[in-house]
Parts: structure tokens; C-alpha cells; sequence
């Protein structure tokens, strides 16, 4: 959705939120993605300067978490659930979200599951076990 080239991908957040800010008419995906914005408070004063959003590096071992990678994982989550696929995940989220009563920490707890059969998959080569990510999630209902 978002393509695999990384300025690209973060050129997409950093005009979203611009837009966003300055009360320009936007996309679908782009409202999406300025919602998303929207849930991170943090992570706008990054998008609010454009070199920096653009040049940063997010090294794990200096125990920073990429936001992008934060923010696409949570546009995966909901077109997913949009499009109840894998099937099934619909149903599960709206477990979860309302035993939380909270959609946004329901979508974080699912992104535990699939940041896991992602790197899961990598680690593997193979393409990523639905059925390993729903039974993932599944635990998660309880």
C-alpha cells in the first residue's frame, strides 16, 4: 500500500500530518494516516521536520523504536480488520477491543502477533503463517 522504498513511505506521513495540520482536504489513505498521527503524540513533532523525519535512523541497539514501522504496522492492523483478513480477525479485535475498552491498545496487543509472524516468516524465508498469527491473537482473547 505504502511501497517498500523508505523515503517514499515517510514522505506519505510527513504530508499527511501536514495536511492534517493545516486543514487541507486529504485522501482516504492519507486521513487514515493522519489519524494515525493523531494517536502518537509523540511521534509528530518528528513528522512536524521533514529532514529530520526523512534522515533518521531508528537503530534498535540504541533501543529506539521506528515510528513508521510503528504507524504502517498500525495501518496493516486496520486494513486488516477492514477486509477481515485473514479471516477472522475481525471478530477477534472487537474481542479484544472491548475487553479493553480501548481500540488503539487493542490494535498495539495485536501488532505484538504480527510483528512476530513477520519476523517469523523473514527469519524463515517463507511466506507468514495466518494460522500461526490468528492462533496468536486467539491467545490474546483469552
Amino acid at each position: 500500500m505504502l511501497g517498500a522504498d523508505r523515503d517514499h513511505m515517510r514522505q506519505v506521513f510527513i504530508d499527511a500530518w501536514r495536511k492534517q495540520q493545516e486543514g487541507i482536504a486529504m485522501e482516504p489513505l492519507e486521513q487514515m494516516v493522519a489519524g494515525i498521527v493523531l494517536e502518537h503524540p509523540e511521534y509528530q513533532p518528528l513528522l512536524s521536520d521533514p529532514q529530520q523525519a526523512l534522515h533518521k535512523e531508528f537503530p534498535p541497539e540504541r533501543g529506539e523504536s521506528n515510528p513508521f514501522l510503528h504507524m504502517a504496522m498500525h495501518i496493516s492492523l486496520q486494513e486488516q480488520i477492514t477486509t477481515d483478513r485473514p479471516p477472522g480477525i475481525l471478530a477477534l479485535y472487537q474481542r479484544i477491543s472491548q475487553r479493553l475498552g480501548d481500540v488503539h491498545e487493542a490494535e498495539h496487543r495485536l501488532m505484538e502477533c504480527l510483528a512476530h509472524m513477520l519476523w517469523e516468516a523473514q527469519a524463515r524465508q517463507q511466506m507468514p503463517d495466518e494460522q500461526a498469527y490468528l492462533e496468536c491473537v486467539r491467545r490474546l482473547v483469552g
